[in-house]
Protein backbone atom coordinates (compact mmCIF):
# COMPACT_ATOMS: atom_id res chain seq x y z
CA UNK A 1 0.00 0.00 0.00
CA UNK A 2 1.26 3.36 -0.98
CA UNK A 3 0.17 6.54 0.65
CA UNK A 4 0.86 9.84 -0.92
CA UNK A 5 -0.88 13.27 -0.93
CA UNK A 6 -3.91 13.86 -2.99
CA UNK A 7 -3.99 15.76 -5.92
CA UNK A 8 -6.55 17.06 -8.34
CA UNK A 9 -6.23 14.43 -10.76
CA UNK A 10 -7.08 11.91 -7.80
CA UNK A 11 -11.04 13.80 -7.59
CA UNK A 12 -12.90 11.14 -9.92
CA UNK A 13 -11.15 7.93 -7.70
CA UNK A 14 -12.10 9.95 -4.82
CA UNK A 15 -15.58 10.97 -5.91
CA UNK A 16 -16.31 7.25 -6.58
CA UNK A 17 -15.27 6.60 -2.92
CA UNK A 18 -17.46 8.77 -1.71
CA UNK A 19 -20.35 8.02 -3.65
CA UNK A 20 -21.28 5.24 -1.80
CA UNK A 21 -21.57 6.85 1.29
CA UNK A 22 -23.76 9.63 -0.07
CA UNK A 23 -26.00 7.32 -1.90
CA UNK A 24 -26.24 4.29 0.23
CA UNK A 25 -25.18 5.57 4.07
CA UNK A 26 -25.91 8.16 6.85
CA UNK A 27 -22.29 8.46 6.94
CA UNK A 28 -22.38 11.72 5.58
CA UNK A 29 -25.22 14.30 5.55
CA UNK A 30 -24.87 15.19 1.63
CA UNK A 31 -27.53 14.23 -0.54
CA UNK A 32 -26.32 14.44 -3.66
CA UNK A 33 -22.97 13.07 -4.83
CA UNK A 34 -20.47 16.44 -5.33
CA UNK A 35 -20.00 16.92 -9.24
CA UNK A 36 -15.93 16.23 -10.33
CA UNK A 37 -15.45 20.05 -10.19
CA UNK A 38 -16.26 20.41 -6.76
CA UNK A 39 -14.37 17.51 -5.92
CA UNK A 40 -11.39 18.81 -7.47
CA UNK A 41 -12.35 22.57 -5.62
CA UNK A 42 -12.09 20.64 -2.65
CA UNK A 43 -9.12 18.99 -2.55
CA UNK A 44 -7.37 21.87 -3.57
CA UNK A 45 -9.10 24.14 -1.65
CA UNK A 46 -8.11 21.49 1.55
CA UNK A 47 -4.39 21.51 0.73
CA UNK A 48 -3.67 25.27 0.93
CA UNK A 49 -3.89 24.61 4.94
CA UNK A 50 -4.11 21.16 5.48
CA UNK A 51 -2.91 17.63 4.53
CA UNK A 52 -4.94 15.35 1.89
CA UNK A 53 -3.70 11.63 1.79
CA UNK A 54 -4.33 8.79 -0.66
CA UNK A 55 -4.21 5.39 -0.19
CA UNK A 56 -3.28 2.88 -3.55
CA UNK A 57 -3.06 -0.49 -4.21
CA UNK A 58 -2.03 -1.34 -7.33
CA UNK A 59 -2.00 2.03 -8.48
CA UNK A 60 -5.72 2.60 -7.56
CA UNK A 61 -6.76 4.85 -4.88
CA UNK A 62 -8.91 2.71 -2.02
CA UNK A 63 -9.12 5.68 0.83
CA UNK A 64 -7.97 8.97 1.96
CA UNK A 65 -8.12 10.76 4.96
CA UNK A 66 -7.82 14.89 5.27
CA UNK A 67 -7.76 17.82 7.86
CA UNK A 68 -10.18 20.73 7.64
CA UNK A 69 -11.46 24.01 9.37
CA UNK A 70 -12.77 23.23 12.96
CA UNK A 71 -14.43 26.64 13.24
CA UNK A 72 -13.90 29.29 10.51
CA UNK A 73 -12.58 32.12 13.83
CA UNK A 74 -8.86 32.79 14.71
CA UNK A 75 -9.45 31.40 18.08
CA UNK A 76 -10.18 27.84 16.53
CA UNK A 77 -7.05 27.85 14.40
CA UNK A 78 -5.40 24.92 17.06
CA UNK A 79 -8.00 22.61 15.93
CA UNK A 80 -8.91 20.83 13.09
CA UNK A 81 -11.76 18.56 12.09
CA UNK A 82 -10.93 15.06 10.58
CA UNK A 83 -11.96 12.78 8.01
CA UNK A 84 -11.38 9.37 6.68
CA UNK A 85 -13.58 7.31 3.94
CA UNK A 86 -12.70 3.94 2.57
CA UNK A 87 -13.60 2.07 -0.90
CA UNK A 88 -16.75 0.33 0.66
CA UNK A 89 -15.52 -3.08 -0.42
CA UNK A 90 -12.03 -2.99 0.87
CA UNK A 91 -12.85 -2.53 4.37
CA UNK A 92 -10.76 -4.60 7.01
CA UNK A 93 -6.99 -4.36 5.56
CA UNK A 94 -6.11 -1.33 7.72
CA UNK A 95 -6.55 1.23 4.74
CA UNK A 96 -7.78 3.86 7.26
CA UNK A 97 -5.06 2.86 10.18
CA UNK A 98 -2.10 4.22 7.31
CA UNK A 99 -4.00 7.55 6.61
CA UNK A 100 -4.53 8.17 10.03
CA UNK A 101 -1.12 7.08 11.14
CA UNK A 102 0.36 9.65 8.36
CA UNK A 103 -2.08 12.32 8.82
CA UNK A 104 -2.34 12.90 12.32
CA UNK A 105 1.86 12.65 12.35
CA UNK A 106 1.94 15.24 9.99
CA UNK A 107 -0.81 17.15 11.96
CA UNK A 108 1.41 17.15 15.01
CA UNK A 109 4.12 18.22 13.32
CA UNK A 110 2.03 21.35 11.59
CA UNK A 111 1.66 22.15 15.85
CA UNK A 112 -2.02 21.43 15.77
CA UNK A 113 -3.63 21.07 19.50
CA UNK A 114 -6.88 19.28 18.99
CA UNK A 115 -8.36 17.23 16.62
CA UNK A 116 -12.26 16.56 16.56
CA UNK A 117 -14.07 13.95 14.58
CA UNK A 118 -17.91 14.44 13.57
CA UNK A 119 -19.81 11.37 13.40
CA UNK A 120 -23.29 9.95 12.51
CA UNK A 121 -24.84 7.69 14.53
CA UNK A 122 -24.72 4.61 14.24
CA UNK A 123 -21.44 4.07 13.75
CA UNK A 124 -19.73 1.46 15.96
CA UNK A 125 -16.46 1.21 13.66
CA UNK A 126 -16.09 4.77 13.24
CA UNK A 127 -16.24 5.30 16.98
CA UNK A 128 -14.29 2.52 17.94
CA UNK A 129 -11.65 3.60 15.81
CA UNK A 130 -11.10 6.68 17.07
CA UNK A 131 -10.76 5.74 20.77
CA UNK A 132 -7.68 3.76 19.37
CA UNK A 133 -6.45 6.71 18.40
CA UNK A 134 -6.94 8.18 21.98
CA UNK A 135 -10.14 9.76 20.94
CA UNK A 136 -12.84 10.81 23.49
CA UNK A 137 -16.94 11.87 22.96
CA UNK A 138 -17.12 15.24 24.00
CA UNK A 139 -20.83 15.71 22.82
CA UNK A 140 -23.80 13.99 21.86
CA UNK A 141 -26.47 16.04 19.41
CA UNK A 142 -29.51 14.67 19.31
CA UNK A 143 -31.91 14.14 16.07
CA UNK A 144 -29.02 16.54 14.10
CA UNK A 145 -29.20 15.77 10.54
CA UNK A 146 -32.36 14.16 8.31
CA UNK A 147 -31.41 11.75 5.62
CA UNK A 148 -33.27 8.45 3.97
CA UNK A 149 -37.12 9.30 5.50
CA UNK A 150 -35.19 9.44 9.67
CA UNK A 151 -33.33 11.76 12.27
CA UNK A 152 -29.98 10.79 13.03
CA UNK A 153 -27.85 11.83 15.98
CA UNK A 154 -23.99 12.29 15.93
CA UNK A 155 -21.37 12.66 18.12
CA UNK A 156 -18.15 15.08 18.21
CA UNK A 157 -14.90 13.19 19.82
CA UNK A 158 -12.03 15.07 20.43
CA UNK A 159 -8.28 14.19 20.85
CA UNK A 160 -5.30 16.27 22.50
CA UNK A 161 -1.90 16.36 20.05
CA UNK A 162 -0.02 19.06 21.34
CA UNK A 163 0.20 19.20 25.22
CA UNK A 164 2.76 22.10 24.93
CA UNK A 165 1.64 24.32 22.29
CA UNK A 166 2.23 27.99 23.19
CA UNK A 167 -1.13 29.50 22.75
CA UNK A 168 0.63 33.06 22.02
CA UNK A 169 2.27 32.11 19.13
CA UNK A 170 -0.29 31.70 15.80
CA UNK A 171 -0.52 27.91 14.34
CA UNK A 172 0.24 29.99 11.04
CA UNK A 173 3.61 30.86 12.42
CA UNK A 174 4.46 27.37 13.07
CA UNK A 175 3.59 26.40 9.61
CA UNK A 176 5.77 29.46 7.60
CA UNK A 177 8.47 27.89 9.74
CA UNK A 178 8.05 24.70 9.32
CA UNK A 179 8.00 25.51 5.31
CA UNK A 180 11.85 27.36 5.77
Amino acid sequence: MEIRLANKQDAKQIRDIYKYYVQETTITFEYDVPSLEEMENRITQTLINYPYYVALVDQKIVGYAYAGVYKNRAAYQWGCELSVYVDHKEHGRGIATHLYDCLIAELKSMRFQKLYACIALPNEKSVSFHQKYGFQQNALFKNTGYKFNQWIDMIWMEKTLNHDLNPETPLWMYLRNKEK
